[in-house]
């Protein structure tokens, strides 16, 4: 079996109805940092019968197995993404709209400096906020 939310879920022998299994496939399929209302309205499409407390559940029980992780940005919204390779965000605050990234150099420059303050990194969160410049 791949390593897909769904079969990471079955490995977390997660109790699977068909609500969930779409709810699933709307997280894997986003491409954007989606929050509970987004990701409603997305599962609603594919089935009219899944309401806002199932997809709230979900998302809950996904956060709470670790295969989804919420994300703060300060604009009073939680907004979730798949648990996996770390990375970075840079929010975009005119927008809302958030890239990921990822550099080494900065993970290298992180260990030092906790390191530095006699302190072994065991785990981090960085968000950038910016406004797109004018050419």
């Amino acid at each position: 079996m791949s390593d897909t939310l769904l079969s990471r879920c079955l490995a977390k022998n997660i109790r699977m109805t068909s609500q969930r299994q779409i709810i699933i496939q709307v997280i894997e399929e986003s491409d954007d940092h989606p929050d509970v209302d987004q990701l409603y309205l997305r599962s609603v499409e594919l089935d009219n019968t899944i309401s806002i407390a199932t997809v709230y559940r979900t998302v809950k029980l996904l956060e709470e197995a670790g295969l989804i992780e919420r994300l703060e940005f300060g604009d009073g919204r939680s907004r979730y993404e798949e648990a996996g390779e770390h990375h970075e965000h840079l929010v975009d605050i005119e927008t809302g709209e958030v890239h990921e990234f990822y550099n080494e150099e900065l993970e290298t420059l992180k260990t030092e400096i906790a390191r530095e303050m006699g302190y072994d990194l065991i785990d981090h969160r960085l968000e950038l906020y910016g406004k797109k410049r004018k050419s």
